[in-house]
């Protein structure tokens, strides 16, 4: 009998650059559905990959010295090795620069032609380079672009369109037809009420003013538009020919059963590409699902705020499997969610290695403290056991349940419920209490085989979200992986089966404090490495004095200087130069005279504290006693510089 296929795919990753956790969290949401939808037993095609033309590559790659092509080979490689080094078991990763994808655009920009529905016109609007999307003014938000809130540009040149009005009606009895198509719910009530209802207007597909594109074979000075490009790559991946020479996995495939992107590109996924397919005469994927975008603490990451957070740095301290964890766990489902490295750290030393981690640990440690590691059901129950079975084997559907609703995190909460309930299971058994009596050995045997089997079934549901995890654990028990019909049984572990004798610590708790100042680091060399040459601090300038007679530390034991709080100054009227400031030492105040007017008035300097020299002889100044001196540094140009300690330090404290 043949499988029941299923076809997801991610949105491809745009190669202007390397993608931050945000954008990576796509591809490992993805895999953990792929990777349960082939536990469930289906035939699964998963395939992600990278969006490499346009505008903004063009004008990167100019940056960066290099061709286009040498620019988003670079970016791609870099995308595939962060996909490689997350575990995700995509089946393929397609470039837009692939000649198979290039050649079927440009059929398709043809066909769609010559039917009728693409003609040439001209455009003037409002341009937004990285989102690659021309906006009328009223579509602009304080006048600037709508999605991504950067500034556009004005722009005009002769551009060819797609008639997106003559398939909206049908688009729209699709979507009340299949209230399935759009998720979330609030996703497709926004494309409704904001773009379809209100009217469609014509898309431009196609740009003159940059040649980092597909040609339009018949019309060379034009480039095909980046989304009728990215967009068909669902189609071209898995071997669509515009002509009718569809490859049998094509057939198979088609359509999609689910696009998985972000939520920033819902719009195009909604609206323009059904459209497309619509006039390609193909069906439509069963359903598209905009997730939320995963945030830093202070907000959407960005280099400019300097909160960018890169998959391989997380991997760096806490490894694949943890990120995988938190990036899957923490995202809710409609919702936005956040990461930080001390939340990071938090759930790994919480969930990871105390509810997890301790929990096998603590099992393996005690069958091979009371049984040499040997692990036998004795057939010795108590009713506590029903209850833990009841959990465990109620898993997979719980899971079952919220992956057919995508809800990830849910999922693996599920998982989680049951590795606690075995944590409260040895706290309701106390096996260390039961070793005590030799009498009761053989229901010790059948408390420590519940545990073991438990963690079997839960290490096996757990797969799809930290393959390796599951793996160690399964390892460590000596156990295979259950298929998904085999998890509703308990009682399919070994009886008689040894455990490993050294069990391996999962995840390590890890010291916040420690982390943060290992981040900051990273951060400094990052930032440092990050800046343009040209920004990068040039060397300090020096001054050059003319040297006084040296003198000795005798001599330099007889001034003493102190720390002066500045409670009140004025200018002294006769005078272009001078300031008189009242000066606090200890319980003493001050009067001192300084030729600093040219670089303070006197409301700034009041509640400064400065470094003051307290034993120098009194001496008169524009008829105005000075009871001491203020010191100050003079630069090259002869500006001037309070001495002022670097630390908030008490009025009077000794200088030394």
């Amino acid at each position: 009998m043949d499988r029941k296929k299923y076809y997801i795919t991610t949105a491809i990753a745009y190669t202007s650059g390397k993608p931050h956790i945000g954008n990576t969290y796509e591809a490992v949401l993805a895999d953990s559905i792929a990777r349960f939808k082939r536990q469930q037993g289906y035939d699964v095609f998963f395939q992600t990959g990278t969006d490499e033309h346009g505008q903004k590559i063009e004008m990167k790659a100019e940056e960066a010295g290099v061709t286009c092509k040498e620019f988003v080979d670079q970016v791609s490689g870099e995308i595939k090795n962060i996909w490689d080094m997350m575990n995700t078991s995509y089946d393929k990763f397609i470039r837009t620069t692939d000649d198979y994808h290039e050649k079927q655009v440009q059929k398709i920009f043809k066909k769609l032609y010559d039917q009728g529905d693409i003609y040439k016109g001209h455009y003037e609007g409002m341009y937004c380079t990285p989102c690659e999307s021309f906006f009328t003014e009223s579509q602009l938000v304080d006048g600037k672009c709508p999605d991504c809130g950067r500034p556009v540009t004005p722009a005009k040149e002769e551009a060819y369109f797609f008639k997106m009005s003559k398939y909206a009606q049908r688009l729209i009895d699709h979507i009340n037809e299949h209230p399935e198509f759009i998720q979330p719910v609030s996703r497709k009530n926004e494309m409704m009420n904001n773009f379809l209802l209100p009217g469609l207007q014509d898309l431009c597909v196609s740009r003159t003013s940059f040649k980092w594109g597909i040609p339009v074979d018949f019309d060379p000075k034009h480039v095909v538009y980046v989304w009728l490009d990215a967009l068909t790559n669902y189609i071209t991946g898995i071997g669509y020919d515009c002509d009718g020479e569809s490859t049998e996995q094509f057939k198979k495939d088609w359509p999609a059963d689910l696009h998985l992107i972000g939520k920033d590109i819902i719009r195009f996924h909604t609206i323009y590409w059904p459209i497309f397919l619509m006039a390609l005469d193909l069906p439509l994927p069963k359903q598209v699902f905009g997730h939320p975008w995963l945030l830093q603490g202070d907000g959407k990451m960005s280099k400019s705020k300097g909160n960018v957070i890169y998959a391989d740095q997380l991997v760096d301290f806490f490894g694949v499997d943890a990120v995988r964890y938190f990036v899957l766990h923490e995202m809710p489902f409609e919702n936005d969610g956040v990461i930080t490295w001390e939340l990071m750290v938090e759930r790994l030393n919480s969930e990871l290695a105390n509810t997890l981690g301790n929990l096998v640990n603590r099992t393996i440690s005690m069958s091979n403290k009371y049984f040499g590691g040997e692990v036998s059901s004795t057939g010795v129950t108590e009713p506590v056991d029903e209850d833990l079975k009841a959990v465990v084997l109620g898993t997979k559907k719980k899971v079952a349940d919220k992956m057919e609703e995508l809800r990830v995190a849910d999922a693996i909460t599920e998982i989680f419920a049951l590795f606690k309930r075995c944590n409260k299971y040895i706290d309701e058994t106390m096996p260390w209490a039961l070793a005590k009596d030799e009498s009761k050995k053989d229901r010790l045997a059948e408390v420590l085989y519940n545990l073991v089997e438990g963690i079997c079934i839960g290490a096996s549901l757990l797969e799809s979200f930290m393959p390796e995890t599951t793996e160690k654990i399964l390892s460590q028990l000596n156990a295979s992986k259950r298929t998904y019909e085999e998890l509703d049984t308990f009682g399919s572990y070994p009886s008689g089966n040894k455990v490993t004798e050294k069990p391996e610590i999962l995840f390590a708790r890890l010291d916040v404090k420690e982390v943060m100042e290992k981040v900051e680091a990273m951060r400094a060399a990052q930032a440092a490495a990050d800046a343009p040459k040209e920004e990068q601090k040039e060397e300090e300038p020096v001054v050059d004095i003319e040297a006084k007679p040296e003198v000795t530390f005798d001599d330099f034991m007889k001034m003493q200087f102190q720390v002066g709080e500045i409670i009140a100054c004025e200018e002294v009227k006769k005078s272009k130069k001078l300031l008189c400031s009242q000066v606090k030492i200890g319980s003493q105040v001050k009067q001192i005279v300084s030729g600093i007017k040219s670089n303070y008035k006197p409301e700034d300097m009041v509640g400064k504290k400065v470094m003051v020299l307290v034993n120098l002889k009194p001496a008169k100044l524009a008829g105005i006693l000075s009871e001491g001196m203020i010191l100050c540094a003079e630069g090259l140009d002869g500006e001037l510089a309070l001495m002022t300690p670097d630390k908030d330090m008490p009025a009077g404290a000794e200088i030394c």
